[in-house]
């Protein structure tokens, strides 16, 4: 039976419900139990009536017998039976005959266990809370179709229950982040999302109009450079959960808008940050997960401490079977060439060791892994290295081959910014678009002073995929991103079919963009 012909069914039940007096589209209803609540009872339900309870839910499935019938009804906890019988339900059994799969309903009645052993609900009382004028799409077998799911988040968390665990893993992982931080004496603040000079990072913004202001605005690639501006003003620890856009590629690992947690501390260094963000991850994935010692697509994953630390100079030398300590760039632009590894036209040594890094070292760095030791020409916002020249005070944070974490010793000197900055500027005059902008006002902020800070940005997406196995990012991002849906508003048997290829989320966190 096509779509069209079922919709048109439901509407004409619909009718009859309000021929019934009964108003479709409830206002109210006050539950008093949930279903795992009552299952929980467990051998405490016997075949007698037993307490009575109410329920809201929806129904997942009918089946009839006559004068009699069970339903499954599935609130926020989760599923539970409910038996349905003429003779005690009176002239509100012609309510149930009139249910379809996917209305909401309130039942109240006593709990009981069947001759089958299973815990049900004997409803003598039945009220409607909304109809379903759409059936249910049984026709993807439970809803697996992954563009059909992302798109239809709705459908998805109702017909795939192991969906709702995985965003209640990640709000306990975001939770646990957020109190290990406050527990720690760091302030919450917000920064602006519409910004008139997009930075922080090496990425394409996406560009709005103020009207008001007759002016452009730029959706923030990342809220960095305002979170040192609260430094120089005094307060010495901050945090902030931010959705970032990018205008960018999508695949398993980017969304054009995902979270960063970033979070800053005045009279740190890398060193400081580095132990912090050790302790804080391995907390968070405790709170989400349960254990530290995890499973990632069947590969042994354990957050336990203590972390490695690698040089990106020493591994990818070791890959590449020479020393590239010297960051020479035709050496480096030699050595990706013969691994076919493709690089833009101009890119320097930093972005060629970087290409070189995530080629042949990041796939292996299973555990998590820091690794130090990279480039100042890709690092423009940290400071150089008390120990080894040519790289500077940063550290990111690998685990299953994705970067989690990137952080520095945070530049604080407002010359050295500008230079910074200036050579960006270069950049950019080149032709590189994804280059940082000269910000004016924040190295007249880096003038007032600003106290020796570490800072760390943590991708929340990716850190999620890890918690909750998920393979790809648009898995843990409620409604990622996708191509633009067509011939959604006929009611048809083509018009549930999705188009355009999969999709999906999560930016590379920190000061670089994949």
């Amino acid at each position: 039976m096509s779509l069209q012909e079922l919709m048109r069914q439901r509407h004409e039940k619909l009718a009859r419900w309000r021929a019934l007096g009964v108003e479709p589209y409830a206002y109210r209803y006050e539950p008093t139990h949930h279903a795992a609540e009552i299952l929980a009872w467990g051998d405490a339900v016997t075949a007698e009536s037993g307490r009575r309870v109410r329920l809201a839910g929806r129904i997942m499935a009918l089946r009839g017998h006559g004068k009699a019938g069970f339903a499954h009804l599935l609130d926020g906890s989760g599923k539970i039976q409910l038996y349905f019988k003429a003779d005690q339900l009176g002239e509100q059994f012609q309510r149930y005959e009139l249910l379809d799969v996917g209305d909401w309903i309130g039942a109240e009645g006593p709990v009981f266990r069947t001759r089958s052993g299973e815990i049900t609900v004997r409803v003598d009382a039945l009220e409607l809370l909304a109809r379903s004028m759409r059936p249910l799409p049984e026709k993807w077998h439970g809803l697996k179709d992954p563009e059909t799911r992302f798109r239809q988040r709705y459908a998805d968390l109702f017909m795939n229950l192991g969906v709702r665990e995985t965003f209640r893993r990640r709000a306990r992982l975001v939770t646990g982040m957020r109190r290990f931080l406050d527990g720690r004496g760091y302030l919450e603040v917000e920064t602006p999302v519409l910004q008139p000079l997009y930075g922080g990072a090496f990425a394409r913004p996406f560009v709005t109009r103020h009207n008001a202001l007759d002016t452009n605005l730029y959706l923030r690639i990342s809220n960095e450079l305002y979170l040192k501006r609260l430094i120089v003003g005094g307060l010495e620890r901050v945090y902030e959960f931010s959705r970032d856009f990018r205008n960018e590629g999508m695949d398993r690992w980017h969304n054009p808008e995902f979270t960063l947690l970033e979070y800053y501390q005045a009279f740190a260094d890398v060193h400081d940050m580095m132990a912090l963000t050790e302790a804080l991850v391995s907390s968070a994935v405790e709170d989400a997960a349960g254990v530290r010692a995890i499973a990632y697509q069947g590969q042994p994953l354990d957050f336990g401490s203590p972390w490695p630390r690698i040089s990106m100079l020493d591994a990818v030398g070791a890959a590449v079977g020479e020393d590239v300590s010297d960051l020479d760039a035709a050496k480096l632009a030699r050595l990706a060439q013969a691994r076919g590894i493709e690089t833009r036209p101009g890119t320097g040594a930093g972005g060629l060791l970087d290409a070189l890094f995530t080629e042949l070292v990041q796939p292996g760095l299973a555990r998590p892994t820091f690794v130090v030791d990279h480039p100042a020409e890709s690092s423009p916002l940290a400071r150089a290295s008390r120990t080894r020249p040519g790289v500077v005070e940063r550290f990111e944070l690998f685990a299953a081959g994705m970067e989690l974490a990137n952080a520095f010793s945070e530049q604080i000197d407002p010359e050295a910014q500008r230079r910074a900055f200036e050579l960006q500027m270069a950049r950019r005059a080149a032709g590189d678009e994804e280059a940082q902008m000269m910000d004016h006002d924040f190295v007249r902020a880096l003038e007032y002073g600003m106290p020796p800070t570490g800072g760390v940005g943590i991708g929340v997406d990716r850190l999620a995929m890890l918690v909750t196995d998920a393979r790809s990012i648009r898995e843990v991002i409620l409604f990622p991103q996708l191509r633009p849906e067509e011939g959604i508003a006929e009611p048809d048997d083509q018009a549930d079919e999705e188009a355009g290829t999969p999709a999906s989320g999560g930016a590379k966190p920190g000061t670089s963009s994949a």
